[in-house]
């Protein structure tokens, strides 16, 4: 992975992007834009992005929480509580081919900048992705939400934890994650509909959908049998064996999803008489019957050596993976293999899991400094000097450590 200037070969060379989102979901989806050749302004506040200050650790200023979603962008430090600071927006969505915000439902309005208003007639080309916690109407319209909250009202906590347990928030942000996701593609949807029409639209993501829509199997499995899911730990409501599994070194996750994968798993351990047992020939019946399916499974698997044998089952083309600890993850050679740690110049990441053949992305700015690219952001929007100077001599504009020095 290198770090080159140039967007040049890029997918989304000549997008520009006006970035306004702060916390997770709209910085992981403008930073998979940036990833790809996307010109993207991110506008924050005197006070900066929220997770500047989710820490520790920190390092040169930054948090690790801010890194981890806002490489490939140039920063900008606007007050759009002042009307200077939002006339300078407003010239900066003059090209612009689309908006990313996660504002309290009404903020947009309220400063004179919304959509249907203003942003549509002024601006009828630009893609505004609004991502909010619960939308801008119901009866949980204008809620403000977060990823755990997200995770609790849209049922995915009540799905994960130990069987008999409490419900567990997942330990990485899923609906956040997900949210942004949703955002990328909405708004590249956004971008292939208007070479048709040649029109802009609205478009709204909220947590609460996003967090709905990642309850498959499970509320597909409710539809038909209007029985409600329980908590089943590592397993799986529709497949068996699916669950991690003790060994003599370590906890191993076997995924033997059809019949001819759980032949070469019985065949690999030496356990034939499973495949006598009417319980276990199909998997309709493993799934009834997995309570007696794992005792047996634990009983093969407790004096193996779990890594040697997950790749064992691997070769043997059963699913099978030791289960990691992340600084194992990190140093894992095929991770590192795939490119999916970077590490340069006293910056390291996850890499880009996209892999294009002609047009790869690539890490060419790392997370800046909050105002870094002020001044030249301004200078590329058509901003004289002396207009630079006044904006931040009044406080409408920041650069680093609060002056112009970023010039």
């Amino acid at each position: 992975m290198h770090m080159t200037g140039a967007t040049t070969g890029s997918a989304l060379s000549g997008l520009k992007i006006i970035d306004l989102s702060r916390v997770l979901a709209g910085p992981f989806c403008t930073q998979i834009l940036g990833d790809h050749g996307a010109e993207v302004i991110k506008v924050e506040p005197p006070q900066g992005d929220d997770t500047r200050s989710w820490g520790p650790p920190f390092r040169d200023g930054l948090s690790a929480y801010f890194t981890g979603v806002n490489r490939n962008k140039e920063a900008l430090c606007l007050d759009l509580g002042r009307p200077e600071g939002r006339d300078v927006l407003l010239r900066l969505l003059e090209d612009a081919d689309a908006l990313v915000e996660n504002f309290k439902s009404g903020t947009m309005e309220k400063w004179g900048l919304g959509y249907e208003k203003v942003l549509k007639e002024r601006f009828p080309k630009l893609i505004h992705c609004q991502i909010t916690g619960y939308g801008n109407d119901g009866p949980y319209g204008g809620f403000p939400g977060y990823d755990g909250l997200g995770q609790a009202l849209g049922g995915v906590m009540s799905l994960n934890g130990e069987k008999g347990g409490d419900p567990l928030r997942v330990g990485v942000p899923v609906v956040d994650l997900a949210t942004g996701l949703y955002c990328t593609n909405a708004l590249l949807m956004g971008v292939i509909e208007r070479q048709r029409s040649g029109r802009g639209q609205f478009m709204e993501l909220t947590l609460i959908d996003t967090a709905v829509t990642l309850l498959v199997p499970q509320a597909f499995n409710w539809f038909m049998s209007c029985a409600a899911p329980r908590r089943l730990g590592n397993a799986h409501p529709n497949i068996a064996p699916y669950d991690s599994f003790q060994t003599r070194n370590g906890r191993i996750y076997i995924a033997a999803a059809n019949d001819g994968q759980f032949r070469k798993l019985c065949e690999v351990l030496g356990a034939p008489h499973l495949l006598e047992d009417d319980r276990f020939t199909e998997n309709p019946n493993r799934v009834v019957n997995v309570d007696a399916l794992t005792g047996e499974l634990e009983v093969l698997l407790a004096d193996h050596d779990g890594l040697a044998l997950s790749e064992t089952l691997m070769r043997a083309g059963v699913p099978s993976s030791a289960v990691l600890e992340l600084p194992d993850v990190m140093a894992h050679p095929h991770v590192r293999h795939r490119e999916m740690v970077v590490e340069q110049d006293g910056y390291a990441s996850v890499g880009i899991p996209i892999k294009m053949s002609r047009t790869p992305g690539a890490i060419r700015r790392l997370p800046p400094q909050l105002g870094a690219d002020s001044r030249a952001v301004l200078v590329h929007a058509g901003y004289g000097e002396t207009e630079i100077d006044a904006l931040i001599a009044s406080g409408v504009v920041t650069g680093p450590d609060g002056d112009a020095a970023d010039g």
